[in-house]
């Protein structure tokens, strides 16, 4: 799976797949439920670059005590919205309001599509931001977000 970025603006953000075949619907179900279940725990705020005590412990974290004050202290970082899932072909794509999460829920869900390109779905391509000329972004409109 080769990984692009294009021009990245987190509160307004497409994401682009390539895939090698159609998905059939098993496949898009996968790929939907990445991206869901992304999306959900963005929305609790759970890529919180802050607060993220037992990485930063390093590897023995056996009886390691857990500040509560850190995660108080921390800012609130939830994404704010995702649109539906939508197919053309062999492109997948799905808008994003970012929010306040960090980056690091880039690396996350890149780290969670490449798992899923070698044991599910082929994907051709990533690609983060921009958009693409044979598929305009512009027939974006509310009603196309998710309820979520």
């Amino acid at each position: 799976m080769n990984i692009e970025f294009r021009e990245f603006n987190p509160f307004d953000l497409w994401i682009w797949l390539e895939l090698e075949t159609v998905p059939s619907p098993r496949e898009q179900q996968y790929i939907e439920e990445v991206f869901d279940s992304w999306f959900y725990l963005g929305k609790l705020g759970a890529f919180n670059a802050e607060n993220l005590q037992v990485q930063d412990m390093g590897i023995d974290i056996s009886y390691m005590e857990y500040g509560q004050k850190s995660d108080n202290l921390a800012l609130m970082s939830p994404m704010h919205n995702m649109g539906e899932f939508q197919y053309n072909g062999l492109w997948g794509r799905c808008w994003f309001d970012l929010g306040m999460s960090d980056l690091i829920a880039i690396d996350i869900l890149i780290n969670a599509l490449q798992q899923i390109d070698r044991e599910y779905v082929t994907i051709q391509r990533l690609i983060v931001g921009g958009e693409n000329s044979d598929w305009p972004v512009d027939d974006r409109t509310q009603e196309s977000f998710a309820e979520n």
